[in-house]
């Protein structure tokens, strides 16, 4: 992992903590603990909530919400017995990283309506928020703060 070091300001220490700050109040609000996450720094970034509950009508399909740092959060199912996790929708919307009451809001309502309640093609977010990989130095003021090293960024009014 490369280390953006500007004025005093870690990138990528600050992305890592943010993220995995984001990623346990979103696994918060969907009712499950940090022990259902899992987080890949490499880039593309991703976060993983591994769900204690199915979809009506797919049972035996573990449910999971995947956040990816290009296209934002997506609800999956994976198979009972192995192979690739396939996505059901994407929340979509202008927040590449909505708040967790969102989140769970998207996961609620896919569990009522089913897929159609989100979308089935990826986002693409527009400026002034698109999106490529690797560059967190954008991403880095929206996160959470944690800790003392809050300090050498701004903090963000809605966490």
């Amino acid at each position: 992992m490369n280390t953006l070091i500007d004025f005093g300001k870690d990138t990528e220490y600050h992305f890592a903590r943010g993220l995995r700050a984001y990623l346990a109040r979103v696994a918060r609000a969907v009712g499950v603990g940090f022990e259902s996450c899992s987080l890949d720094l490499e880039v593309p970034s991703s976060g993983y909530v591994a769900l204690d509950r199915t979809l009506p009508g797919l049972p035996g399909h573990d449910l999971a919400l995947i956040w990816d740092e290009v296209h934002g959060w997506s609800a999956v199912v994976e198979p009972a017995v192995g192979g690739a996790a396939k996505v059901l929708a994407y929340l979509g919307g202008t927040e590449i990283l909505p708040v967790p009451r969102a989140v769970a809001r998207f996961l609620e309502v896919l569990r009522v309506a089913g897929p159609p309640a989100g979308s089935f093609r990826p986002p693409v977010f527009r400026p002034p928020v698109f999106r490529t990989a690797g560059h967190h130095e954008d991403l880095v003021d929206r996160l959470p703060v944690t800790g003392r090293e809050g300090l050498l960024r701004p903090s963000s009014a809605a966490w």
